[in-house]
């Protein structure tokens, strides 16, 4: 939208805006979200495949220092989603921050913020589609299966379920929320008894002395830490899904300030919580990334089944994220496409007010990943993870930028900024650039991957500038056609 554009519709009434929507994209969705689907997506965003499968191999690199490295970016997670929160109920939304990124950006800010994100959760989706695999080779009865051949059923399972309706989508992310949230709570109280009992862990006793004895806290220094950073930010990378999700939910007003606010203490609990009894009960040496930290811990303590069990879990959980990045990315492609910058087939939605197109175009890239887990097996999750990292990095980056410019018209008097806010701004939003941009940074010490993620960066930006020159005479014909609705 143009600036003329954004300036009459802002002037206008709000009832106005209430027959009309501000962003194009919004028309035409159902508002089938409850309360509760909206409260148990933000957790089911929380709680992932990061934690569930990535805290395995980053115990084992980092050690006990990993939680520290979760509680830190988990503070810089909720800024960012608390920042997204006050920008949701000054304007609900279900294009999020690429809607946000155009009224105070402009069409370009839109275009980049849109396949930054699309880049992030289609790559997050081989990851998903990975993990599913790696989860499924636990059981030997799927061992001679190969790696992609499970990642392919996996992707088709989840695109049928996600195609029926938001309904559908909501109970789906409820329940596997729920499923998510109670075996974490019942590892923990385990994780508890197994502590206070000084019951033998893999012929170990848990404690602090399994911290000491095996090099404390940071037992290969530093750097390691630092190195894992990059991998931490993406655990806590489905977040913002609660912005997309108050677009179809019908009171955003009540129901977003709740789930936001409520992340805080998730984050401190599950995350902290657990890799803090992770590092007491078993050494970070014993973790492995090929296997859940979770699964390890369990297949130890003689309990017949209970990695079995676990394992189940940890899989429907990245069911629930691949799930989450086809709903996500349906929605911001749909807002794109209805501004000229995504192509015009993901602007189509199904009888049920479900945008397909977008969701069939992030299963095409999914696809790509089923090839990636036949070439490199052994590689493709740490591979993706990396490039999912710049997505969801400069997707954050986009949101802090878009609440200083809003924080800014506020002050101007240009719009009115709601109860529900960000505190500290803008310190809070220029700190927060500033720790993502050194985590991006830092990503350079790691030769192995993260070197070559950055290398990444030129190519995608040499993509995005093509890209942009390939569709802006199509982005303005769409500017004039809204332009001229709003002065009708």
């Amino acid at each position: 939208m143009s600036k003329d554009a954004v300036n009459t519709a802002v002037a206008a009434p709000r009832s106005d805006a209430a027959q009309m929507p501000a962003d194009a994209g919004d028309a035409g969705y159902s508002k089938d979200l409850k309360a509760r689907h909206v409260n148990m997506i933000a957790i089911g965003g929380a709680i992932g495949t990061g934690l569930f499968l990535g805290a395995g191999g980053r115990l084992h690199n980092a050690g006990p220092a990993l939680a520290i490295a979760y509680l830190v970016c988990g503070i810089f997670a909720f800024f960012v989603v608390r920042a997204l929160g006050e920008l949701v109920l000054y304007r609900p939304s279900s294009g999020s921050f690429v809607s946000y990124a155009r009224e105070f950006l402009g069409e370009k800010g839109a275009y980049v913020a849109g396949w930054m994100y699309f880049l992030n959760w289609s790559t997050t989706g081989i990851a998903d589609i990975t993990a599913i695999a790696l989860y499924t080779h636990y059981w030997s009865m799927f061992t001679d299966i190969p790696q992609w051949v499970l990642a392919l059923a996996a992707l088709a399972v989840v695109l049928a379920v996600n195609l029926i309706s938001v309904k559908i989508f909501g109970e789906m992310e409820f329940w596997f929320a729920i499923i998510k949230v109670a075996t974490l709570v019942a590892f923990m109280l385990v994780g508890i008894f197994l502590l206070a009992t000084q019951h033998e862990v893999g012929g170990q006793t848990p404690g602090l002395d399994v911290i000491t004895d095996n090099g404390g806290v940071f037992p290969h220094g530093m750097m390691p830490v630092v190195l894992v950073m990059q991998g931490v930010i993406f655990a806590y990378a489905a977040l913002e899904l609660v912005g997309v999700a108050a677009g179809e939910t019908a009171e955003p007003e009540k129901v977003v300030p709740r789930a936001v606010n409520s992340i805080m203490w998730r984050v401190g609990l599950f995350y902290v919580g657990s890799v803090v009894l992770l590092a007491l009960l078993l050494p970070g040496s014993v973790y492995s990334a090929d296997e859940s930290p979770f699964v390890t811990v369990l297949s130890k303590i003689g309990v017949e089944g209970a990695g079995d069990v676990m394992n189940l879990v940890v899989l429907t959980a990245a069911m629930s994220s691949l799930n989450s990045g086809l709903y996500s990315t349906g929605r911001i492609l749909r807002s794109m496409a209805m501004a000229g910058s995504a192509p015009k087939f993901t602007a189509r939605m199904n009888r049920s007010q479900v945008p397909y197109g977008g969701i069939l175009l992030t299963c095409a890239v999914c696809v790509l990943g089923v090839g990636l887990n036949y070439l490199m097996p052994s590689q493709a999750f740490e591979i993706v993870l990396n490039v999912a990292s710049l997505g969801i990095i400069s997707t954050w980056v986009i949101i802090m930028i878009c609440h200083l410019l809003f924080v800014r018209r506020a002050k101007a008097g240009l719009v009115t900024r709601p109860g529900f806010r960000l505190p500290g701004s803008p310190v809070t939003e220029l700190v927060t650039i500033a720790f993502l941009l050194a985590v991006l940074g830092l990503m350079w010490n790691d030769p192995e991957v993260g070197r070559k993620t950055l290398l990444l960066i030129p190519v995608i930006a040499l993509m995005l500038i093509v890209g942009w020159f390939a569709i802006r005479r199509r982005v303005a014909r769409a500017e004039d056609r809204e332009l001229t609705d709003l002065t009708k």
